[in-house]
């Protein structure tokens, strides 16, 4: 059996365990009916995920050019604090930032390789945690647009992480936090701007992903480096596959990279 397409982030359904699709422009495959069967994955091109063009691809599955013009990769993707659409203000297209960041956004604590607090569109939950291979999550603001979100998670970054050791996430080394605890416990550190929007009762949601085993150790595939890898594959968290010989792959930042996947 053999799919080929540019890769895009794997779509996900939440169940137990989480459902995980790969989908290319004809054709999808559900991978989690591929547990413990060989895959063989071939880097053949690139394909930029908005010109199409076969260039480097640069970030978030770009090529250079791309990323530094289109609205969908501004700085506030990754830097929430830094949205200007609540002001009228333009970073690269207004009518597209006013449709993105003038929406419900959440701000959250989550248990992936360690706690951690992050920002998501309300739309996104739970699949900002499930990319991220938290297996647990709590909502702890809702507020009615982005730069609230960011302004809330800049000033919760002084007393909490806002990374992912995606290295102890992939090994399940993690170490679990109370999450209401850290919740209540941070509730003085929000900005006042966004004070009122503190959700006071909820629970965790809890997140069961699909691995057999996990690795010991870990070793990242590079298809600029090993563009042909064969491996069975053990396990599905986060963004990642997880190989039987410790190799994990990215699926997300391959975004862009054109390939052959076989399936033995």
């Amino acid at each position: 059996m053999q799919y080929e397409g540019v890769l895009r982030k794997m779509q996900t359904e939440v169940g137990s365990p989480i459902q995980y699709y790969m989908t290319f422009e004809n054709d999808f495959l559900n991978v989690n009916q591929v547990l413990n069967k060989t895959l063989k994955i071939n880097f053949v091109k690139h394909q930029c995920l908005n010109c199409g063009n076969d260039r480097p691809i640069y970030r978030q599955g770009f090529c250079r050019t791309c990323f530094f013009e289109i609205p969908t990769a501004g700085d506030w993707i990754m830097r929430p604090e830094l949205s200007t659409a609540h002001l009228n203000k333009e970073d690269r297209d207004l009518e597209y930032e006013k449709k993105v960041q003038l929406q419900p956004h959440i701000v959250y604590l989550a248990n992936s390789s360690n706690i951690k607090v992050g920002v998501t569109r309300k739309t996104q939950v739970p699949t900002r945690w499930i990319d991220q291979g938290a297996h647990e999550a709590i909502e702890i603001v809702e507020v009615p647009n982005r730069y609230l979100a960011g302004i809330t998670e800049v000033a919760l970054k002084d007393h909490v992480g806002d990374k992912t050791a995606w290295r102890k996430m992939l090994t399940n080394s993690t170490k679990d936090e109370n999450l209401i605890e850290w919740r209540d416990k941070l509730k003085p550190f929000i900005p006042k701007e966004a004070q009122e929007y503190f959700i006071s009762s909820n629970s965790e949601t809890h997140l069961d992903f699909p691995v057999l085993r996990y690795p010991e150790k870990v070793n990242s595939l590079n298809l600029s480096k090993t563009p042909n890898f064969e491996g069975v594959l053990k396990g599905i968290k986060g963004q990642y596959l997880i190989f039987e010989d410790n190799t994990v792959f990215n699926v997300r930042s391959n975004e862009g990279n054109f390939i052959r996947l076989g399936i033995l």
